[in-house]
């Protein structure tokens, strides 16, 4: 079948199945395939299949036995996970195996294979099936990052079909054609120039590969198709037959490839003791990441923005057989499940929630939300405005196990290595001195001197209310002192100054700046005054005057009615009648 020919007909095809329903096949029912996975796990891959719930009543009518409390969860809404998952993996390698091909005189492709023909061989393709480990990251509208770890496996599907020449007779001769060889060679993994795998003849390869590198780059699958085809003159000269026997031999370059991210992660630690014996932590790196352990037990942790779901890749529903005469589609027995991440509106959790570690504070790049890219049939609680993407979390806890402390990634197995950092690691946590005097006053405002000072040292701490975006490293020093709703900073001195209008009990406080960014580095302090303008005496002496002026009135009225008792007497005023 040519090119334009097959092209009319594959647009026949899929519109015909669209209107079937039978190209988007529904995933295979939990419990009734054998892919290495118990009901309960297979429950949880299918976030894009269509959340119709079904009653336990009619789920047992329809399918004749019961299922789960996952199954039954699993089949009303999407299950999400707080660290990628290993069942995406497990179910793909085990449905791998029922991957097959068509023969000489039939190929089978996905929908979205890109086919190359030749003389003889035509409908060939080499198409990835699915890299794992791996990741599909959701950063943002525009950014879909396929994350894949430095050591995995990539499995393919090539297959292709060889189209035999039929027999013709003109005249005295006779050119029969017949097959006598073809085969898949020189299957190849490779990463621009460099072959990083091998395997021999297969329709469906699986290629280990070990990368050292680090950053973007593009994996292809590469393979030769070989055929040989043997023709057959026959020359009939009345009394004997002339046969003239040659071979056409072909061969075609298949290929496929896919964009990735090789995630070899890398983390940069940074530590604190605060005065009360609790620790401090951050970590941080420049690519997402899921989280990270504090004890060799592993029960206090804490994670960021990131969860996972599992999907199938809905390019493998359907595949086609072509043949020579026609092609045919069928809901493919082979369906690759690949893990998902994005950024949750759960945020950043540190766990046990109530006696764990406490989140003092993340930073990293503020990203749109992914949106649309998560697809279809997807309901997971996905942030649906702009996000940060914790490239940094730290936590102050009670216990932490610096040999036992564990980061891990957001591809399955990739845990980072810990870096020291240029400047060291650790940062001094000092207490801080906050102290609060009234320095002037008068009966309407009064002005109050801030002095904040180390409590070690007794240097002055002065503040620069300076936001860094990337808060590790740096001179200036972040914080603010609050008081009277008011938000202030100190000089070089350590002091500030502020003035008040209201009488009351005031509490200054210093907010201090992350330990992560300053070293030395403080914890927070208090200080309490009391201004009223009876405090001074001006201010008694504009109490009485304001008191005396408004009791003048009072004093008038009292000695009028005194001159009146005097003049006409008591008892003439109390015996007059009217």
């Amino acid at each position: 079948m040519h090119h334009c020919e097959r092209s009319v007909f594959m647009t026949t095809l899929l519109i015909t199945s669209l209107a079937t329903g039978s190209v988007a096949a529904d995933p295979p029912r939990p419990g009734t395939e054998g892919n290495g996975l118990t009901e309960n796990e297979s429950a949880t891959l299918w976030s894009r299949d269509a959340d119709e719930y079904l009653g336990q009543d009619t789920f047992r009518q329809r399918y004749g036995d019961s299922r789960t409390a996952v199954h039954q969860l699993a089949n009303g809404t999407d299950i999400t996970f707080k660290r990628p998952p290993g069942t995406a993996a497990t179910w793909t390698r085990n449905d791998f195996e029922d991957l097959n091909a068509g023969g000489s005189e039939t190929s089978v492709y996905p929908t979205h294979a890109t086919l190359e023909d030749g003389v003889f061989i035509e409908d060939a393709h080499a198409t990835i099936f699915a890299v794992h480990p791996s990741t599909r990251g959701h950063l943002e509208p525009n950014e879909t990052p396929l994350y894949i770890a430095p050591s995995g496996t990539m499995r393919g599907f090539i297959d292709y079909r060889v189209r035999v020449p039929e027999d013709r007779t003109s005249g005295n001769t006779t050119i029969e054609w017949s097959l006598t060889e073809h085969e898949i060679e020189d299957i190849q993994l490779q990463t621009g120039d460099e072959t990083i795998a091998k395997e021999a003849a297969s329709h469906t390869p699986t290629l280990d590969y070990n990368l050292e590198d680090d950053g973007s780059t593009t994996l292809s699958l590469e393979a030769e198709i070989h055929t040989r085809l043997k023709k057959t003159t026959r020359i009939d000269r009345g009394n004997e037959t002339d046969v003239r026997v040659s071979y056409r031999t072909e061969s075609v370059t298949v290929s496929d490839s896919i964009d990735v991210e090789i995630y070899d992660l890398s983390a940069s630690s940074y530590y604190a003791e605060y005065p009360n014996g609790d620790t401090g932590v951050a970590i941080f790196q420049s690519r997402p990441w899921q989280g990270y352990t504090l004890t060799a037990d592993g029960e206090s942790r804490v994670r960021g923005v990131w969860r996972f779901y599992t999907a199938r890749n809905t390019n493998w529903d359907t595949l086609i057989h072509s043949s020579r005469t026609d092609s045919t589609a069928v809901d493919s027995d082979a369906i690759p499940v690949a893990v998902h991440a994005y950024p949750s509106r759960i945020g950043p959790r540190a766990e046990p929630v109530r006696a764990g570690p406490e989140i003092i504070d993340t930073w990293g790049t503020e990203r749109p939300a992914p949106g649309e890219t998560i697809g279809e049939n997807v309901n997971i609680e996905v942030v649906n405005q702009s996000y940060t993407t914790t490239y940094g979390v730290a936590v102050r806890a009670e216990s932490v196990d610096r040999d036992a402390l564990h980061v891990a990634g957001i591809v399955r197995g990739v845990n980072a290595s810990i870096d020291e950092p240029d400047a060291g690691s650790e940062r001094q946590l000092r207490r801080s001195n906050l102290s609060v005097e009234i320095l002037e006053q008068n009966q309407s405002q009064a002005t109050l001197r801030i002095e904040l000072r180390d409590a070690q040292t007794g240097a002055p701490i002065t503040l620069a209310d300076r936001y860094r975006w990337f808060p590790i490293g740096g001179n200036s020093r972040n914080g603010y002192i609050t008081i009277a709703e008011k938000r202030v900073e100190t000089n070089t001195s350590g002091v500030a100054l502020v003035t008040l209008d209201q009488p009351g009990i005031y509490t200054a406080q210093y907010h201090p700046g992350s330990w992560i960014g300053h070293n030395p580095a403080y914890v927070s302090d208090t200080a309490t005054t009391r201004w009223h303008p009876l405090g001074t005496i001006d201010g008694w002496f504009a109490l009485f005057f304001e008191v005396g002026w408004h009791l003048i009135p009072f004093f008038v009225m009292f000695y009028a009615g005194r001159r009146l008792l005097r003049m006409l007497g008591p008892e003439e005023i109390f015996q007059r009648k009217p």
